[in-house]
């Protein structure tokens, strides 16, 4: 599933494609969303925003579309009218002189009106996003340093929503190696300089990997892999999916285990304490 970054990207590429044009037809597949062909012709999409693994397209009479791709669903951008070659399931088409946006399989669609968009289930729970404009790093120290989270495990911790939005499987194993933290503890087990790392990290590889289009590792590091024609998995991470590869730092072997269901990658010579 597409973690912050690919959401916030997809919702700039939809921005790009949408704003301020006159929408000249739509598409809802939904019964219950068929009234809004009508009521949004005309109008324009003003931006749309990523809230968490959301997105939130907002029409200039008012409404918002909130889309959650969930495991299958998928926007894509052609020029005006032309539909992409796909076998998805189509659900909401936007048409504007110059750009269309397909959103296919995606099963949870609704329209709001702006004034409920905060009050939204999914929304309301949801931690500080990174990428939000108005996410500081501060906002994102609260979260690690934060009572209520203190007794749950780092590894589960970091793929709830409702405490830092926005992280998914492979930013949760690149936080943790960039934090040099052991991956097996729980948050209150970590002292407060490690917290900060923590905190440092979450922000500064979820705003690296949306500028460099997924990628978490060091700069310098990609700079001189791509000198040696390593291959784009090669040198976009840290860790992630490089089990019994050697670490860029250290040299030894990445390790990876499989917790709730789902592995975390991690250098024993890094993270782990003696």
């Amino acid at each position: 599933m597409p973690e912050g970054p690919e959401i916030w990207r997809t919702a700039d590429s939809l921005t790009n494609a949408l704003k301020d044009r006159p929408i000249e037809d739509l598409y809802f597949a939904f019964d219950e969303l068929k009234d809004y062909e009508a009521k949004l012709k005309g109008q324009s999409v003003k931006n749309v925003e990523a809230r968490g693994k959301a997105l939130l397209t907002f029409f200039s009479n008012n409404k918002v579309m909130y889309s959650h791709n969930q495991l299958y669903g998928k926007w894509m951008i052609s020029d005006s009218g032309k539909q992409p070659d796909t076998n998805r399931s189509l659900r909401v088409a936007i048409h504007n002189g110059k750009k269309s946006a397909y959103l296919y399989s995606a099963s949870d669609i609704e329209m709001l009106d702006r004034e409920e968009v905060d009050e939204h289930s999914y929304i309301q729970k949801l931690g500080p996003d990174v990428l939000h404009p108005e996410t500081t790093y501060e906002d994102v120290l609260k979260q690690f340093q934060s009572d209520e989270f203190k007794n749950r495990k780092l590894t589960t911790l970091l793929l709830d929503q409702g405490f830092v939005s926005g992280i998914g499987n492979y930013l949760r194993s690149e936080i943790m190696f960039y934090a040099k933290v052991n991956p097996h503890k729980k948050l209150r087990e970590y002292t407060d300089k490690q917290q900060e790392e923590l905190a440092r990290a979450a922000y500064k590889l979820t705003t690296r990997s949306y500028e460099t289009g997924g990628i978490t590792n060091d700069p310098k590091i990609v700079k001189a892999l791509k000198r040696e024609n390593a291959s784009y998995k090669d040198y976009r991470h840290f860790v992630y999916k490089r089990t019994d590869d050697r670490c860029h730092k250290c040299g030894s072997i990445i390790e990876e285990e499989k917790t709730g269901g789902r592995k975390i990658y991690f250098c024993p010579n890094c993270q782990l304490e003696d």
